[in-house]
């Protein structure tokens, strides 16, 4: 599910989709950014999160990262203060560039915990349609195809020196220390 940082118009949708898919309020979402060079505006990106970057994004990593300017981390308030960033391939990627606002997206699924009986996100179209109908919420859908991955990201705290993994996901814990040097 995307939703556009910028409008206003609809306030009452994000509330129901937080609650549809059981998530707690002081769990953000994930700020998509179009390229890298947009983090850089935003936020504030420590030389591990760099390396990171450059050696994932676009891909599966969100990094928490924290905001330049104050003024962006009310604003912005949804997907954190550290911001939960990443830079996604694909159909979500493509809209990001696209799109001339700040996008925040989260996966088609009921929030968990990215452990072994966590279901993790749908994966088809139908899982999809299946969520939404069980929920009761609705939602532009764009069909990318089905993800070969029912996992979640991998998921970096980048807000000190002392970088440190917050979720494992799809990017290995091993690559993650190999890309800072560890």
């Amino acid at each position: 599910m995307v939703h556009d940082l910028r409008r206003r118009r609809q306030p009452h949708r994000l509330p129901g989709h937080l609650h549809g898919k059981q998530r707690p309020q002081n769990k953000p979402l994930a700020f998509v950014v179009p390229h890298l060079d947009r983090a850089r505006e935003l936020l504030d990106l420590t030389p591990d999160a760099e390396r990171l970057a450059a050696a994932f994004w676009p891909g599966d990593l969100a990094l928490f990262l924290p905001w330049r300017h104050q003024h962006d981390a009310d604003r912005y308030h949804v997907v954190g203060s550290p911001a939960l960033t990443t830079h996604a391939p694909g159909p979500l990627g493509d809209l990001a560039s696209a799109f001339p606002g700040l996008l925040a997206a989260t996966t088609v699924n009921v929030s968990g915990d990215g452990g072994p009986d966590d279901h993790g996100p749908a994966i088809t179209l139908t899982e999809v349609d299946d969520f939404l109908a069980t929920t009761g919420l609705d939602a532009l859908v764009m069909d990318g195809g089905i993800c070969p991955a029912a996992n979640h990201l991998t998921i970096v705290d980048c807000t000190s020196p002392d970088t440190r993994l917050v979720r494992a996901g799809l990017v290995h814990p091993r690559a993650i220390n190999a890309a800072i040097g560890q």
